[in-house]
């Protein structure tokens, strides 16, 4: 009986302790739901968020009218190297030459979301359907190279196509300050063809209007699609109609001249008929090397891809374009443009220009 009492007091005393805990525990319990139990549990921790917002990478989508053509190729690597080197994710869609399949192309890559659009447009007044469309989703739009018109594209970026052709034309007429010059332009559907002729003109009127300079065939011939068959077709046409008085041909870039120089080869006219170019492909080169090609022009793709990619990024964060400090006309509005120098080459300078820069390489040119 005494150690039942004993042990019935000990139990009252740890009830009296319990009792006491009871409303601290209770005070305790209080504090944490405060603390945690009030928040929303499907708001993520900070951390998260913060993690979550660094891995929303920049998506750019890269429309290209054709990679069929020698060029595109390089700025498309060029360009995605520096893109995801800035952190932001490229797409790239080829059209093939189909004015009709890039516009499909470009609201595929809106419906990805992609923040910013860059075009090389296969046809500059069918392109403006893109900028519509990708405005209307608050989608900003670059025209790389080519012009897009009739729209408001927040960015051209190109060399300045007017001296291109300035160029193609001045370097003509300093070897023949005399004679027939034919100019064959390029696709009519691509404003840059337009620029280069006003600037081959720009070089060439004083001397037509001396009489110095005669043009055949007027515009007459604009290759289609920049096509070296229908320049072929063109030249030979032309070469009939003068009886091969031709002493030069302004031919506004490589691919065409390729098309003119067999034209002449079927004659045996080839290295004794100048001809220009644009774009320093590698048969270009190979031609001035041989002596069939009197000169290109060569835009350094590495720099124009590279700014390209930088101003893309740029646009996604809402920056400024502080070397837009041009601006071109497209028939709309000035678009904000960069307008980068572009380079006469000939035989004397290849290797310094277009080889030294990495376009192509000596073995290749030389043939070695």
């Amino acid at each position: 009986m005494q150690h039942r009492s004993i042990f019935n007091s000990m139990l009252t005393a740890k009830n009296k302790v319990y009792l006491k805990l009871i409303p601290i525990c209770c005070v305790l319990t209080a504090c944490f739901a405060m603390l945690f139990g009030c928040a929303d549990p499907s708001t993520p921790k900070q951390s998260e968020q913060t993690d979550t917002t660094a891995t929303q990478k920049i998506k750019i989508g890269l429309s290209i009218e054709s990679l069929r053509v020698e060029r595109w190729p390089k700025d498309r690597d060029i360009f995605i190297a520096e893109a995801e080197k800035l952190g932001a994710e490229v797409i790239v869609q080829s059209a093939d030459g189909d004015e009709r399949r890039q516009n499909e192309q470009a609201e595929n890559m809106i419906t990805q979301g992609v923040d910013v659009l860059v075009v090389i447009p296969k046809d500059s007044v069918a392109a403006a359907q893109i900028v519509q469309a990708a405005h209307a989703d608050g989608i900003k739009v670059i025209a790389y190279d080519r012009l897009i018109r009739e729209s408001e594209p927040d960015l051209y970026i190109s060399f300045d196509n007017e001296k291109v052709g300035y160029l193609q034309a001045e370097y003509l007429y300093r070897q023949k300050p005399k004679g027939n010059y034919f100019l064959l332009g390029g696709a009519p559907t691509d404003n840059n063809a337009r620029l280069l002729r006003q600037g081959q003109m720009r070089a060439l009127q004083p001397a037509i209007d001396s009489g110095d300079i005669r043009l055949v065939a007027e515009g007459k011939h604009w290759a289609v699609n920049w096509d070296a068959r229908d320049a072929l077709n063109k030249a030979e046409q032309v070469l009939t109609q003068t009886n091969n008085m031709v002493d030069a041909v302004v031919a506004s870039n490589d691919g065409t001249a390729g098309g003119v120089i067999q034209a002449l080869e079927g004659q045996n006219l080839a290295g004794k008929v100048l001809v220009s170019g644009q774009d320093a492909e590698l048969a270009a080169c190979q031609r001035i090397v041989k002596g069939t090609q009197t000169m290109t022009v060569y835009k350094p793709i590495h720099l124009i891809a590279t700014k390209a990619a930088q101003a893309a990024v740029a646009l996604a964060k809402d920056e400024k374009i502080t070397e837009a400090t041009q601006t071109v006309n497209n028939g709309k509005i000035d678009v904000p443009s960069i307008l980068l120098t572009p380079i006469q080459v000939d035989k004397d300078n290849l290797e310094e220009v277009v080889i030294k820069d990495g376009f192509h390489t000596r073995e290749a040119v030389y043939q070695e």
